[in-house]
């Protein structure tokens, strides 16, 4: 039985010396000392953007607009002394305030929308 007991001593090692190395095959164990000084920090140099600069531009110079003259004579197909023109324009006014705007209310249904409802021309379009 002794004998037997002197056996499974070295098997048992030999099996424990086995697992242990091929699990640390897989894992890939390292073991490093390192010994040192850290490194002196220096601070980096201050880079700053240049002061802009300012400069006047460039005058620029061009020829004067041309002038703008406004003379009696024909326009179109009719003469123009400005005068009868602006007579034109004041009656224009004066009708158009006379009939109130009648004509918009041709162009639009009776209240006032460009729909007639389906009343247009029955009699009770005003």
């Amino acid at each position: 039985m002794s004998h037997s007991r002197n056996r499974w001593l070295p098997l048992t090692l030999v099996a424990g010396l086995a697992i242990g190395a091929s699990s640390a095959a897989f894992a890939h164990v390292d073991v490093g000392v390192n010994i040192g000084v850290p490194g002196i920090a220096v601070a980096p140099a201050v880079i700053a953007a240049p002061p802009p600069v300012y400069v006047q531009p460039a005058p620029v110079y061009a020829p004067p607009p041309p002038a703008v003259v406004i003379q009696p004579g024909w326009y179109e197909d009719r003469y123009y002394d400005g005068h009868r023109y602006w007579e034109r324009r004041d009656w224009e006014r004066h009708e158009w305030e006379r009939r109130r705007g009648d004509d918009w209310r041709d162009a639009r249904g009776p209240h006032g929308d460009r729909h007639d409802n389906g009343w247009h021309g029955h009699g009770h379009d005003r």
